[in-house]
């Protein structure tokens, strides 16, 4: 095959990479001028017995690297499936929607706290089981928080949040973890919900800074309380990728 390369070849390219001073040094400036990592692309999916949401996004950072403070621009498009309501004939609706946000990042070491602004938009489908199906699109405003604070060695808190004047949402996640001898932190999380008259709680598990096929993984599980239907379980999978 044309990529096999025999034992002599290997030790002759060996020997003339050590001998050639000119080539190691420029091999450390390319090292020393690569592009510092400004880029997170990230997805999540939530799974219950009613429902399911699977969203994709990314966050950039704006005329510098991710290691240090600056302006984000932040983009996340998501979509829904779930009961239309809670008895039968149950219905299903379908929901999209999407953010476009700019922000600043202020980065202290390891931590770091992001404030961002911008645009909000959800479209509904309602298909009945009896009766004319809605479809509707709602567009505003929205305002995020996302802090992640390493206070000891071997622990980390993140706390995230968002206001947005689509249907007067506010959620609200904090999440305190320690670190564990396999590497990834664990502990509870806490999670609040609302929007017009609906209300949602949770309370669970996470596990988060698991590495696997370049990934860093975020698991997370517990039980849930809404003001429409009784408590049952729910489960997240989150993942980000650094470029």
């Amino acid at each position: 095959m044309a990529y096999r390369v025999g034992k002599a070849g290997l030790a002759g390219l060996a020997m003339s990479l050590a001998a050639s001073p000119i080539s190691a040094a420029g091999a450390e400036e390319e090292e020393a001028e690569r592009s510092p990592l400004s880029m997170v692309i990230f997805g999540s999916m939530e799974a219950g017995p009613t429902k399911t949401f699977l969203s994709v996004g990314m966050k950039r950072s704006i005329g510098g690297g991710l290691a240090e403070s600056g302006f984000r621009f932040f983009v996340k498009a998501g979509g829904s499936q779930e009961q239309t309501r809670r008895h039968r004939p149950h219905g299903v609706t379908y929901k999209a929607e999407s953010q476009a946000l700019l922000g600043y990042e202020w980065r202290i070491g390891d931590s770091f706290l992001a404030l961002y602004a911008g645009s909000d938009s959800e479209s509904e489908q309602r298909i009945e089981s009896f009766g004319p199906s809605f479809v509707g699109t709602r567009y505003g405003a929205r305002v995020q928080a996302d802090l992640w604070i390493v206070p000891t060695s071997g622990m980390v808190v993140q706390a995230n949040g968002y206001l947005s004047s689509v249907n007067g949402r506010v959620w609200g996640r904090v999440a305190p973890g320690w670190q564990i001898p396999a590497g990834f932190y664990l502990g509870p999380e806490i999670e609040a919900y609302r929007e017009r008259d609906y209300r949602k709680l949770r309370l669970g598990l996470h596990l988060t800074g698991l590495r696997l096929l370049g990934l860093e993984w975020r698991l997370s599980g517990g039980w849930q309380k809404t003001s429409d239907r009784p408590s049952e379980y729910y489960g997240t999978l989150g993942l980000h990728w650094l470029r």
